[in-house]
């Protein structure tokens, strides 16, 4: 196809992507009861699961203080005019994007696998399936383990008796959404690193090789998105060194069969 035919099918697999987006954000809209009143303030509650796990393992390790607590002293405020209104549409859309994910994968596996070999779209089947599993087990990973975290350590911390936490709608919705979100586009490494092997980009050596360099940056990225406290950035980095272990399998793999790919032998003279 000429590239302006390319640019012109790219802008109708985006369209497509985005009117899915809407309607998906429209019926998070209007389910906002739902949205806010359970999802987004479910963390900000005591009886949220991940605190009860972090007390009965503190509990169980002879940890008690600092784990188990009897409520979050933060309040959450709307101090602008617009503000609610503005939260609800942001949050409105990224549920949208959240829950219409794999259809927008759908539409960008459209794209490009007209582009690939009918034995490399063979070998990536499934694509559409475990990227959006990758996606939203990250997703659940950011709810779950990011979000309460950082909120149990901002929520309770204070640099003087005289100052209460109200924390503003805005701020709040944006931690849980950008909790959620990187978290989900993390867990899509094993994906992103198949394709970066398949072109020749990286290898499983080369993965290897840096091994202790992507240690310390998974754990500079663990600081970034969590609280700055030792135990929350273990239990971040955990999982995304358990990632990046299975992506230098699956990077094996796929340089094994890239080198046993038959080659056709030269004509005897």
């Amino acid at each position: 196809m000429p590239f302006l035919d390319h640019l012109e099918e790219l802008r109708w697999h985006l369209i497509r992507s985005i009117l899915a987006i809407i309607i998906a954000g429209s019926i998070a809209f209007a389910a906002k009861d739902f949205i806010f009143d359970y999802l987004l303030f479910g963390p900000k509650k005591q009886d949220f699961p991940t605190y009860k796990w972090l007390c009965n393992a503190a509990q169980y390790l002879g940890f008690n203080e600092g784990f188990c607590l009897d409520e979050l002293p933060f309040r959450v405020q709307s101090r602008t005019v617009a503000g609610q209104f503005s939260a609800h549409i942001w949050t409105s859309i990224t549920a949208g994007f959240i829950i219409s994910f794999p259809y927008v994968i759908y539409q960008l596996w459209s794209f490009i696998s007209p582009g690939l070999l009918k034995s490399e779209r063979r070998n990536a089947r499934g694509f559409i399936f475990i990227s959006s599993l990758l996606f939203f087990l990250g997703v659940l990973f950011g709810y779950y383990i990011i979000t309460p975290l950082s909120l149990r350590f901002l929520g309770t911390y204070s640099v003087s008796a005289e100052i209460f936490n109200d924390f503003d709608l805005g701020s709040y919705t944006a931690l849980i959404r950008a909790s959620v979100l990187s978290a989900g586009f993390i867990f899509e490494l094993p994906i992103l690193v198949y394709f970066l092997t398949k072109i020749g980009l990286i290898s499983p050596d080369i993965m290897r090789k840096y091994r202790k360099i992507s240690l310390v940056l998974v754990l500079t990225l663990s600081a970034i998105i969590t609280p700055p406290d030792i135990a929350s950035q273990v239990i971040v980095a955990i999982p995304i060194m358990i990632l990046y272990e299975i992506s230098i399998f699956i990077s094996k793999s796929v340089f094994k069969k890239s080198q046993q790919t038959p080659q056709t032998p030269a004509k005897k003279s």
